[in-house]
């Protein structure tokens, strides 16, 4: 067998992603070293390295969802 590129099967070590625990912000491997945010189904950035995706969901998943007395009362 004659194979030109050498390295090309071999394994490149990467960063598996990340995942919050309720299951609502991802940060997963898109290209050779990007990683693609992903909250609720949608692709809302995409960052350069995983530390700077952890950042930008920690900071994104502060926000926190005030319900209204009118619905606390619907409940």
């Amino acid at each position: 067998m004659n194979v030109e590129n050498r390295t090309l099967l071999d394994v490149q070590p990467f960063h598996p992603g990340y995942v919050t625990k309720n299951g609502e912000w991802a940060a997963v491997p898109f290209g050779k070293t990007k990683f693609m945010i992903i909250h609720n189904g949608q692709q809302v950035h995409v960052s350069n390295s995983i530390q700077t995706a952890k950042d930008y969901i920690q900071k994104h998943s502060k926000v926190k969802n005030k319900t209204s007395n009118l619905e606390k009362f619907l409940k």
